[in-house]
Order: structure tokens, then sequence, then C-alpha cells
């Protein structure tokens, strides 16, 4: 049987409550523990695929297809966990299969509450988890903050599901905010105690508390915590701000809090260590001896999580080159070819991400078209792809005013059209071409150099497509096709054939990368980008 760690977070939001579950579930690996993660998510949409990046950030996606909250990003690329759809539910999600379930008349004529109705089915979801692929221990994170109305059905069930497990079997940590007053110059650990009162008021007492602080906690201060919250002196674990998120779990290991937790759940296991971790991403990361800068070009730059996924990728890609990669936020509404010059002035490559929406393309392609002329390495991802082929096509190829048909339906040369399955849907959310599927990449290309594989897969996120009409008139200008799916009915990367590197994929390679494992693609850019230098 699974045991269970619940893992809440106190006083404000975005204290890292993926971060410190993806720690945690890395140190834990390290002891020999096969663990898997589940993400709670208190807000009503069935799932975040039609919400907005400036709402909720990135939308991940797994194997399976599922369109999924961004810290299951996290978990991906800090432990070996093999993540599906049912890694990540939401309140919407959990009502929308109760009200199925009352549909059909499965509760038989009782009245459906939200205890224990909602809750059974939260319960349920967990132990789902549990039960897929065996793991030791499962951890789970609540999103939101301890105090909000929406997290509440949440906080019960795993009040429940703690209690119905018995002892040693589950544990809370609770992650706070012990926040240094400047003007005072005092750590102040009321909210810390408000924080954990709320939660010990609906029956959830915390084992483990991880407190967030620009400040080292001195030990008297650990005490006060201790005594106020009802745990152990160890218990209070501090969790200081960190140069980089690679350094969590070494911060973590330090502090023995995997000990501590294989001590609550009655666990042995063998002692295990991050000495790989440690020498193969964090260390490279401090002293990395060489460096690149490169310039992501983009319409939500002004939120950090919107390209979660690209960023990260971006460091693994330094990391397995040996240096730091320095990422210039460009708003793609500002870039004008007469300025191109002067924004990309001292970059060393350029890097298209997805998208959706017209706003912002023609600075993407006009980008794009720097980039090509100038001979800087460059690398599109999905809309990426798709804003390179339509630069390609009007200004190499001709085809004035081509476009993709998601911008301009009555363009004379779609260039980028719809996908034939996609014709006939009317539905959004969870319709789109998603998840996994498999590219056959062609002989002499830059794919193929980085993958050095014939045969890969991966993740998708897109409606439209290229359109194979212009495959020839494009390829005769010098569009390599570098990449299709093995049927060769879709293309899913381009390349041309006179330049530096000049790569374009319809998937998603940024879901794959790791921090001690690059994705290929992304490694082969920043070699390019630091080639380029």
């Amino acid at each position: 049987m699974a045991k269970y760690i619940f893992v809440t977070g106190g006083v404000v939001s975005s204290l890292g409550k993926g971060i410190a579950c993806a720690s945690i579930g890395k140190i834990l690996e390290a002891r020999g523990l096969k663990i898997n993660l589940i993400k709670c998510d208190p807000y009503i949409n069935v799932d975040p695929g039609t919400m907005n990046p400036f709402q909720h950030g990135e939308v991940y996606v797994t194997d399976d297809g599922a369109e999924t909250d961004l810290d299951l990003g996290h978990y991906e690329r800090f432990t070996h966990a093999k993540l599906t759809r049912d890694n990540n539910v939401t309140t919407g999600k959990i009502y929308f299969s109760v009200i199925s379930k009352e549909r059909r008349g499965d509760y038989l004529g009782k009245t459906v509450q939200v205890v224990p109705h909602i809750t059974d089915e939260i319960k349920t979801s967990i132990r789902k988890v549990g039960e897929t692929g065996r793991p030791d221990i499962v951890i789970v994170e609540i999103g939101g903050t301890v105090g909000d109305i929406e997290s509440l059905p949440f906080l019960e069930a795993i009040r429940q599901f703690k209690q119905e497990a018995g002892p040693a079997c589950a544990i809370n940590i609770h992650l706070t905010l012990v926040p240094y007053i400047r003007s005072a110059q005092e750590i102040k650990t009321k909210p810390t105690q408000h924080s954990v009162g709320k939660l010990r008021e609906i029956g959830i007492q915390p084992e483990i508390l991880l407190c967030r602080s620009e400040k080292p906690i001195e030990q008297d201060v650990k005490q006060k915590i201790a005594l106020f919250c009802n745990v152990c002196e160890d218990a209070v674990v501090e969790a200081l701000d960190v140069q980089s998120i690679y350094e969590v779990p070494l911060m973590y290991k330090n502090d023995g809090l995997d000990d501590l937790i294989l001590n609550f759940l009655q666990l042995n296991s063998k002692k295990g260590n991050l000495r790989d971790w440690d020498s193969r991403v964090v260390r490279v990361l401090k002293d990395p001896g060489a460096s690149c800068r490169i310039a992501v070009v983009g319409k939500y730059i002004t939120l950090q999580d919107a390209y979660k996924s690209i960023y990260e990728a971006l460091v693994h890609g330094g990391v397995a080159n040996s240096a730091r990669v320095e990422i210039v936020k460009i708003d793609s509404e500002e870039v004008k070819m007469h300025k191109a010059s002067s924004i990309f002035c001292g970059v060393d490559g350029i890097l298209v991400p997805g998208g959706f929406g017209h706003r912002g393309i023609e600075g993407k392609i006009n980008a794009i078209e720097f980039a090509r002329k100038e001979g800087i390495p460059y690398f599109g991802i999905c809309l990426g792809m798709q804003t390179a082929v339509i630069e390609f096509a009007r200004n190499v190829c001709g085809l004035k005013n081509a476009h993709s048909t998601e911008f301009d339906p009555k363009t004379s040369f779609p260039v980028i059209s719809l996908l034939e399955e996609q014709k006939t849907v009317r539905v959004k959310g969870g319709s789109m071409r998603l998840g996994a599927y498999p590219c056959r990449l062609l002989p002499g290309t830059h794919a193929l150099a980085a993958y050095r594989k014939g045969l890969v897969s991966e993740r998708h996120r897109h409606r439209y497509e290229f359109n194979r009409d212009f495959k020839k008139v494009m390829e005769k200008r010098g569009l390599r096709i570098a990449g299709t799916s093995p049927s060769g009915e879709l293309v899913e990367i381009v390349e041309l054939k006179d330049h530096p590197w000049f790569v374009a994929v319809q998937f998603h390679p940024e879901f794959k990368s790791k921090p001690d494992s690059a994705h290929p693609l992304f490694k082969a850019f920043i070699h390019a980008a630091l080639k380029n230098k």
C-alpha cells in the first residue's frame, strides 16, 4: 500500500508548492523509493486548456494528451514519475464526474452533497494514483491557499483520507511564509501561526512545516513556531530563497527532510545522495564557463509562468553545453523590421514559442525574417514553426500575404491550414491534437543530428498544420522538410538548407526536457548559439 504526503500552502500564493513537491519527490527517489504525484486544483474549469496564459500560465501536456497544470512540468523535470491525466484533478473535473453519476442514477435517489459525495470523489482520484504503478509514496499537492473558500472540499477530503489511512500512512506538510520585516529587522512568525491555526480549525494538524524565508531562521524562532503550531522543533524546516530552483532538493536533503518524512511514515530505505544532481546540474549553473543570450519572442512575455517549460528547457540546454543562458524576453508586438537590428543586438539565438490568436503574429514573423537573413540560430516551436513557414512563403517564395487560416480564413495562400480532423470540432476543451505522436526524421538534417535516431515521440498541442499543397514550391526555394508523421502526411519539422541552424517544430519538445538530461533539440540550439557567439 502506498503512503501519502499532503502538501498545503498558507499565508500567500506563489510560495512554490509545486517546486517543494517536486523536490521532495527528488530526495525520496534518491533514497530508492518509487514516487508518484498528483495536483489538486480548486478552480472550476475542467482543465486549464481553455484558460488564457495570463490567467494561469502555461498549459502542460502529458503523453496521454491531458492538458494540465504547469506544476506537473516541475514533477516530471525533477523526478522519474510518468504522469497522465489522472495526475491532475480540478474542482470542475470532480463535479463533472459526480454530476454525471447523479444523472445516471448511480446514487440511487440520494441527495448529492459536498460531503460525502464530492469529498469521496476527491479521495477516489487520489487513491487511483496510489494504485497506478505501485508507488511507495504519493505526494498530493493541494492548490490555492489555506483559507480560500474553493479549497475547502479538498482540505476536508484529505482530513478524511488521513484519518481513514491510519497512523504512519499519511502526513501533512504545510508550506508557509515567515516574512522578514526590514524596518524592524525581524522575522515574524505570526502569519505562520495563523495559517496553521486555520488548518487546525478544520481538523488538519501538519507534521512538518516548510518555512519560506529570505533570511536564515534562528533556532529560537524555530522553537517559537514549533510551540505555537504544535509540531516538533526538528519538524520546522527552513526553506530559504535560492539562486536556482534546482538547488531546492539539495537544501532539503542537507536539512534532513527525507529522514524526517521517512520517520513519520515509518519507512526504511537506503541512505541515498544527490551527488550526480549536484555535479551535473547545480555546479554547472553556478560556474558554467561560457554564456549566450537567447531572445524569446512571444506575446505573453510579461508573465513568467506563460513560457515556464521553454525557459527551463533553455537552462537545461545550457547545462548540457556547460553554459549559462541569459534569456532576453521580447514582446512580439514591439518587433518591427526597421528596429530589429537594435532589438536583437547582442543576441546569439532567437526562439519563437507556441501561442494562439492574431495578436503579435507580425512581430514574430519580423523576428524570424531577421534570424533568417542574419544567419542567427533560430528555434521555432508550434506557432513558431507555423510563423516560420508563413515568413518563408511571403519573403522567399513570393507568395504575397501568405498566412494561416487561423488568422486570415480568406488568404490566397493558406500555407498553414486546419487539421482535417479539426474541421468538424465545435467544442474547444480537450479537442486539439494532443499528446504524444511519433515523428520520422529525414537524413541529412539538423534534427537527425540532434536526436541521433530516426524515429522519435513528441507531445503536441495544436489545431493547424503545414499545408502540403505548398510543399513543392517551398522545397524548391530552400525549405527542407526534416520530420514528418510516419505516414508522411503531416509535416512535423522544417529547416532551412542555407542557414547555420534554423529548425522549427510543430510539437513541444520543452515538455520532455530535464535539467540532467536536456532535450536534444534544446541542446543543439544552445550549441549553435554558442558557436554563433
